[in-house]
């Protein structure tokens, strides 16, 4: 058996037990996400260091780039968890709501909170003057996360929740929103 079958039945039997198994396995996959998060960040200020890149915006232009990004993406996050929560579940995969969320920013795209990050991402290369951190550690970073949502979370969505997260899947984008939200009619 594959390694990613075998994540794909941890998960599923994790987020479909009870509470008082899921509960205690979230915050190891919160802190799991923010350490990785991190360490592409530490990751990246280091290779601009070795490598001799340098700042490149003035301090002030930093701040008037970085804030939209870096308050859109901690908007997003914010909200995206919200919803999960209200839902009661988390964003972990191993202890997620029992209903499929389509409300919110999930009516427009199917990762908003991944979409938060990687925006929160961008803002923090621009804050730090980043050149590593914006052209080659974010975008590995989302590569990461379209490889890992392919080919384990949502096989695991689909056996979990089935039609109707195909159909959800199908209508809705994975990162990018649509201006318009889509119809949960078929």
């Amino acid at each position: 058996m594959a390694f990613s079958d075998r994540l794909i039945r941890f998960i599923h039997r994790a987020a479909t037990s009870s509470k008082r198994v899921r509960l205690p396995l979230t915050p190891i996959g919160a802190t799991f996400f923010g350490l990785l998060t991190a360490l592409f960040v530490v990751l990246s200020r280091q290779v601009d260091r070795i490598l001799g890149f340098s700042d490149f915006l003035s301090e002030s232009l930093k701040v008037y780039l970085s804030l939209p990004l870096l308050l859109a993406g901690l908007a997003l996050i914010l909200w995206t968890v919200l919803l999960f929560l209200r839902a009661k579940g988390s964003p972990v995969p191993i202890n997620p709501p029992r209903r499929l969320v389509t409300s919110g920013p999930y009516a427009y795209c199917r990762n908003p909170m991944l979409t938060g990050v990687f925006l929160l991402l961008f803002g923090l290369a621009i804050l730090f003057g980043s050149v590593s951190l914006f052209f080659i550690f974010t975008p590995l970073y989302i590569l990461l996360h379209v490889v890992e949502l392919k080919t384990i979370e949502e096989p695991e969505l689909t056996r979990r929740l089935g039609d109707e997260y195909l159909a959800y899947k199908k209508r809705t984008p994975m990162f990018i929103p649509r201006l318009r939200a889509q119809s949960h009619q078929k």
